[in-house]
């Protein structure tokens, strides 16, 4: 038998654990894509490790044997006394009860040098709580989890491709990405009902591309995907610069504004915020 599968279901059968759908909770019990998740995080003794949503520890106990201090973060109240009594014998290990949206990494992170994210992420949870993570200027060096399919191929994803779009080019604007593996839904109990992907996203040292102003960028990628299937010109309309303004833009940028939004790369989006926001 399965190790981890024996122990998993073993620890939520103990203490009498009953899942709560709403938090997207889904254990691992399979030991392969445990360490895969260790293994892709390439978490070493000199690493702090931040866990998010850590279930039974099934994953941190893995990482906990390789990582100089794993600080784990866990809303649900039940799993707190589980977790508590589970790793009770590892000094290396901290445990914060409290919703990981509302942390602040930068203050949890101190004086820490080489800082790595690593998580079995609630799916309801991701795509908030990686904006937060890469927006917020923590220094970690990487985010290593397990998320949806779906969610991983968008950020993942490369323009003319039907997955780009705005978290595309956030994750892209502050991280390299890396696909590690598939994972199935027997992997998990209990089962959700689509495949996971694990995932690293590998912090780069300066955003990819600068601008004149981070957020205008942003407001004008939102703009622009919220009419996907609208041309470059219908995106821009409430961005606040005048038609003659925009037309100026437009052809200082050298993009034509009959091309869609998925067509462009960030560099290209770059651009075209620079040259619409000096207008503005």
């Amino acid at each position: 038998m399965d190790l981890t599968n024996y122990k998993t279901q073993d620890i939520v059968k103990k203490h009498g654990f009953n899942f709560t759908k709403s938090l997207g909770q889904n254990f691992l019990i399979d030991k392969q894509v445990v360490m895969d998740i260790v293994d892709g995080a390439e978490i070493g003794p000199e690493d702090f490790v931040i866990e998010i949503g850590p279930g039974v520890g099934t994953l941190t106990v893995e990482m906990l044997k390789k990582a100089k201090k794993v600080t784990s973060i866990e809303i649900d109240k039940d799993l707190i006394p589980i977790l508590e009594e589970e790793l009770k014998d590892y000094d290396n290990f901290e445990l914060i009860h409290k919703d990981a949206l509302k942390v602040n990494f930068d203050e949890l992170i101190g004086e820490e040098k080489s800082v790595k994210v690593a998580a079995n992420l609630p799916y309801y949870v991701t795509t908030p709580l990686i904006a937060q993570l890469l927006k917020s200027g923590a220094k970690f060096q990487s985010i290593t989890i397990m998320i949806q399919k779906e969610v991983a191929d968008r950020m993942d994803a490369k323009p003319n491709t039907r997955d780009y779009g705005s978290l595309s080019l956030m994750v892209q604007y502050y991280a390299e990405t890396k696909v590690i593996r598939t994972v199935a839904p027997s992997s998990f109990m209990p089962r959700p009902k689509v495949e996971s992907i694990i995932i690293r996203l590998d912090r780069l040292e300066k955003p990819r591309v600068k601008v004149e102003n981070e957020k205008f960028l942003f407001d004008l990628i939102r703009d622009v995907f919220n009419m996907r299937r609208k041309t470059l010109w219908n995106g821009v309309k409430n961005l606040g610069v005048g038609k003659a303004d925009l037309e100026k833009a437009f052809e200082e940028a050298n993009i034509d504004p009959k091309r869609r939004g998925e067509t462009l790369t960030i560099e290209e989006f770059a651009i075209l915020a620079d040259k619409i926001y000096a207008y503005k």
